[in-house]
């Protein structure tokens, strides 16, 4: 009975505290919009022809990222295929709509079991694979900061909190302290009761986890994993801009506008939601109003803006189902032909 209570909370804590936080915020944003303005917006002044071209550019950025992953992959001996590889990015982001941070997980366990290698060596690649992106994301935060730091000064301002949490976190000792103490502890142990079974095991599981991560510095041809990363951020920020030009509103507000909402943007998708549901469409609604888009106000937001992050994050969930219907198909086709092949 207290599994089975223990595995109900579990799964409301991975489920159900995600969407409560992404509705909340949603529902925080739009119950003030004039949603019939917001309809014609959504109805007339909309060039639908640039929706379609940013939804085959977020496509390309699934692809190139697949490709990426192979590159890692193959450093550990695993040659999955790249139509596999491609389906298992696909379905990432599908399950990341119903289970946020979950569809890693996910991906990782579908090509260890298809290719039947550990486990641990495969996520070990994600890690990695996810790491190179938040030092991508921070890159491109210091540059949009260089070239539009009146903006993000404004933001500051507007939500000081989180200036004042980032900066009390650096400066917390206890954190510090922590980072310390966990560290000896784990040499201590490692160092110390080698002997122990369940200690052991779990030094085999980390040295899989950190073979799976190291595997980036024994790849082959290196420009080509610098090479992807720049396709796939470069995918994601093209995407969004090329939307801007689908609305009269933003089509005149230039690049440096883009590059400010898409930072924004990037930095909302750390907040635990189903998909960036709330957080994102705050992040590019306070972007836009930076730059003169209506303003920045809970009470009346503005409904071309809202219409602006309804639309393109709409589109955009709706693209990742589609794809996740088509990994699902492909897995299950493929899975049986290899069963026949098999028999």
């Amino acid at each position: 009975m207290k599994a089975t209570l223990k595995k109900i909370l579990g799964y409301v804590i991975k489920i159900g505290v995600p969407i409560a936080i992404g509705v909340c915020l949603f529902y925080w944003l739009y119950e003030n919009v004039d949603m019939n303005e917001m309809r014609k917006i959504l109805r007339y002044n909309v060039d639908y022809t640039w929706i379609g071209v940013m939804l085959i550019i977020s496509t390309f950025s699934h692809i190139f990222r697949a490709y990426r992953w192979r590159l890692q992959l193959r450093a550990l001996d695993i040659d999955a295929p790249i139509g596999a590889l491609i389906v298992s990015i696909f379905g990432t982001y599908a399950v990341n709509l119903i289970f946020p941070r979950l569809g890693e997980v996910w991906r990782c366990g579908y090509i260890a079991r298809r290719e039947n290698a550990p486990f641990t060596k495969v996520v070990g690649s994600m890690v990695a694979d996810r790491l190179s992106d938040t030092a991508t994301v921070l890159l491109i935060t210091f540059i949009a900061v260089l070239l539009a730091g009146p903006a993000f000064d404004k933001f500051f301002t507007t939500f000081p909190q989180v200036k004042d949490s980032i900066w009390n976190m650096i400066n917390s000792p206890w954190l510090w302290i922590a980072v310390v103490a966990v560290a000896v502890a784990v040499y201590a142990v490692f160092r110390f009761g080698r002997s122990n079974r369940i200690i052991g095991k779990i030094s085999e599981f980390i040295s899989n986890l950190w073979q799976g991560f190291a595997g980036i510095a024994k790849m082959e041809h290196k420009w080509r994993f610098l090479l992807f990363t720049a396709l796939i951020w470069g995918c994601y920020f093209t995407q969004l801009y090329v939307a801007f030009f689908a609305f009269e509103f933003t089509s005149s507000l230039g690049i440096v506008c883009a590059l400010v909402c898409f930072t924004l943007s990037s930095i909302s998708m750390g907040i635990p939601t189903n998909g960036g549901l709330g957080a994102w469409h705050i992040a590019i609604i306070f972007g836009l109003s930076l730059y003169g888009v209506g303003k920045f106000s809970m009470a009346s937001p503005d409904p071309n803006a809202s219409a602006f992050a309804m639309l393109v994050w709409g589109s955009q969930t709706l693209l990742l189902i589609l794809l996740g219907i088509y990994s699902y198909i492909y897995i299950a086709a493929t899975g049986k032909k290899r069963q026949i092949k098999n028999d």
